[in-house]
């Protein structure tokens, strides 16, 4: 497993500096390629498959299913027909199903419906997809594996980092976490970028902040096994907490819900730091809660994929959200504004410049 994960980040890391090109701007233009949609947007049919997390989940699969539903009222399209996933055993079953129904563009939700994605792709060669967070490279040469798929992905640790120092600004305790619900790429660039924020503060305040489940060199921490809210994500939100955590980060859908139970338990103040969406916006149960989210365009990209690809201009080009082209970042502090430092949130504001400019290098997979 380790081996497998292993080459997967390295032929991750082989893509990014290709595919990082294309995410420097704002979203690309259509390239005019046909598609589905030749004969009108009203006769275009666009389709979505969520992975076992659910369009529910209060993030990324509720911001896909979002930019899909906008894009097909702004084209006057057919309605979608979006499908939820309940478990891995059902990705390629139910893109083919979408196929069979005749969906002109499917777009799918993170890194495990990838390998699906990319056999149905490869079979209808006619049918448009759009991967969201997967570069679809499984022979890691660099090159997303169908020219009917166009990735949308996001280098999340440069928002992270930011999240990252803010969180060691505002720790009283001296000890921050996160945990993850698996140690796939586009889970750990998350915890990765929020340590690096976290090493940049204590270098410059000459403090020893500490960042418990991940651990950098070793490129592993804290996993639940899965993206459900449950009783092992409450167990393992728990056991950071247990270690003087005041600042906590739970990477993967639906599981920072259970992190939430456990802060509420612990009878102290202790932060959440969200994902994905601005989470004070999508559940305010736990708006009290929120530090921060840090942010990832998922519906904008979305959205400007599959109108695209209704008016027959589907452009395959990878796009990377980045500071610079505002597809990371981070949502306002609600709640906590009166909590942060006005002179940390100008240091986050001077960071994120000097990360657009090049003069800070945010490692990631998709950094180069």
């Amino acid at each position: 497993m380790k081996t497998t994960k292993k080459a997967v980040i390295s032929g991750l890391a082989m893509i990014g500096a290709t595919v990082l090109l294309a995410g420097c701007g704002a979203a690309p233009e259509g390239t005019g390629a046909s598609g589905g949609a030749a004969s009108g947007a009203s006769d275009y049919l666009p389709c979505m498959v969520s992975d076992a997390g659910g369009f529910d989940d209060k993030s990324f699969n509720q911001l896909g299913k979002e930019g899909v539903d906008e894009a097909a009222a702004e084209l006057g399209s057919q309605t979608p027909i979006e499908v939820e996933s309940q478990a891995e055993t059902d990705y390629a079953s139910n893109l083919q199903n979408l196929v069979d129904q005749g969906c002109d563009t499917i777009v799918t939700v993170g890194f495990l419906l990838a390998p699906a994605a990319l056999e149905s792709a490869t079979a209808n060669a006619d049918v448009e997809y759009v991967s969201i967070d997967d570069t679809v490279d499984s022979d890691f040469d660099g090159q997303t594996d169908a020219p009917n798929i166009k990735p949308i992905i996001f280098d999340t640790a440069q928002a992270a980092y930011l999240a990252g120092y803010l969180a060691a600004g505002t720790s009283q305790t001296g000890v921050v976490g996160t945990f993850g619900g698996l140690n796939i790429p586009t889970v750990s660039i998350f915890m990765d970028g929020f340590a690096q924020g976290v090493e940049k503060y204590n270098t410059d305040n000459g403090t020893s902040v500490r960042v418990v489940g991940w651990d950098r060199a070793a490129q592993d921490g804290s996993f639940t096994g899965g993206f459900e809210a449950n009783d092992t994500a409450r167990q393992t939100a728990q056991a950071l907490i247990d270690q003087n955590v005041d600042v906590l980060l739970p990477v993967g859908g639906p599981i920072y819900q259970s992190a939430a139970v456990a802060i509420r338990d612990a009878g102290r103040e202790i932060a959440l730091v969200g994902v994905d969406a601005d989470v004070f916006e999508t559940d305010p149960t736990v708006g009290d809660l929120l530090l921060t989210s840090i942010l990832k365009g998922i519906d904008v990209g979305t959205k400007d994929a599959i109108v695209a690809a209704g008016n027959g201009e589907f452009d395959a080009a990878p796009f990377v959200g980045t500071l610079e082209n505002e597809g990371v970042g981070l949502a306002p502090y609600h709640d906590w504004s009166d909590r942060v430092p006005a002179d940390l949130t100008s240091k986050i504001d001077e960071l994120k410049t000097q990360i657009i400019d090049g003069s800070i290098a945010v490692e990631s997979y998709l950094a180069g």
